[in-house]
């Protein structure tokens, strides 16, 4: 498959570089000058001291980074139980980035209203999964980029604002 692969990949998560779009292409060598092509006439090119912040990151100590993936790891083991214990949620453990993508159906709303009830009533900022397309209904994203002791407010308003809704404050059966 090496042939009819195309790997693209940036330095914004792993090395805490968001914002600087610095980034990096594996492809087929014949796509290089067209790839170059499109780069050059997108965003001319990357400033140098951007470039050298990535020659740093590469060849520095990657023990910042490792343990920046632990605490995000400490983080998601977290909220995904969290969120699990909430009525009308259900999450499954992602195995990448900082988001999680609780399904949501539980609760009889459709992702934008869960993503604005939560945002207005609870003051926890989701996206709706119709952000991400149309396969996104029945989903919201939330972040787990902060602190354990915020994950947790944030899991606690959840819960208090989903259960205060007609069909998830009654107990099942009734």
């Amino acid at each position: 498959m090496r042939e009819r692969t195309i790997v693209l990949d940036g330095f914004s998560k792993i090395y805490a570089m968001t914002g600087w779009r610095l980034g990096y292409g594996l492809f087929p060598h014949e796509l290089a000058p067209a790839v170059a092509r499109l780069m050059t006439n997108s965003n001319s090119c990357t400033a140098a001291f951007t470039q050298w912040a990535g020659v740093a990151a590469l060849t520095g100590s990657q023990q910042p980074s490792e343990e920046m993936v632990e605490e995000f790891r400490r983080r998601r083991d977290f909220i995904v139980p969290g969120l699990n214990d909430i009525p009308g949620i259900t999450c499954r453990m992602p195995r990448g980035a900082f988001y999680v993508f609780p399904n949501v159906t539980g609760t009889g709303l459709s992702s934008r209203e869960v993503a604005d009830l939560l945002l207005k009533e609870a003051g926890v900022a989701a996206l709706s999964g119709t952000s991400f397309g149309a396969y996104g209904e029945g989903y919201i994203r939330l972040s787990y980029a902060n602190s354990i002791e915020n994950i947790q407010k944030a899991i606690d308003r959840i819960r208090q604002t989903l259960t205060s809704l007609p069909a998830l404050s009654q107990p099942a059966g009734v």
